[in-house]
């Protein structure tokens, strides 16, 4: 029985290569954030929004455990879940935590290029963006560095380069 846990902030390619991964690995693929959409027929947007974000972080919490009750899976988190109540702790203790390190300036461009669809980034561009990803990335950082496995994911440019991060993975969890 296999349970992996990709981590990292908003941008890093949890998703993207949690994806490939999870085929070369022959598990299931679970993005929390899709799974909680799901569930509750809502936007995570919109869950902040209507719930505000102690109620959220509960759900997400929830959900979390859920979702770490099944077996042979990889599971891309949510960039908050690691810092919330034990979640990082949790994780770690029923799986094997992967940490998707991604510099400030690496992230800032990649998130320019999406920020319509990440509504806690929108209006913000340029240096201020790149200053608000560094402040919540310094806060975040003590809670991803508990991570089983950090694994550098800045050069993820191309198909190839996310390949070449999935099979990096790969020989580091088999």
């Amino acid at each position: 029985m296999k349970r992996i846990f990709l981590i990292g902030y908003m941008g890093a390619g949890k998703t993207t290569v949690g994806k490939i991964l999870a085929g070369r690995l022959a598990l299931s693929f679970i993005d929390l954030d899709h799974y909680i959409e799901s569930r509750y027929h809502r936007t995570i947007g919109q869950l902040f929004t209507e719930k505000g974000e102690e109620e959220f972080r509960r759900i997400e919490r929830a959900m979390l455990q859920e979702v770490a009750d099944f077996e042979d899976v990889l599971i891309s988190t949510g960039g908050g879940v690691p810092c919330f109540y034990d979640n990082m702790e949790f994780m770690n203790k029923v799986g094997t935590t992967v940490y998707l390190k991604v510099s400030v300036e690496e992230l800032a461009a990649r998130l320019e290029m999406c920020k319509g669809t990440r509504p806690v980034l929108q209006g913000r561009s340029g240096e201020e963006l790149k200053g608000f990803i560094a402040r919540n990335l310094g806060k975040r950082t003590s809670f991803y560095d508990q991570a089983t496995i950090i694994y550098d994911a800045e050069q993820m440019d191309t198909e190839t380069d996310v390949i070449t991060i999935s099979k990096g993975l790969e020989r580091l969890l088999l």
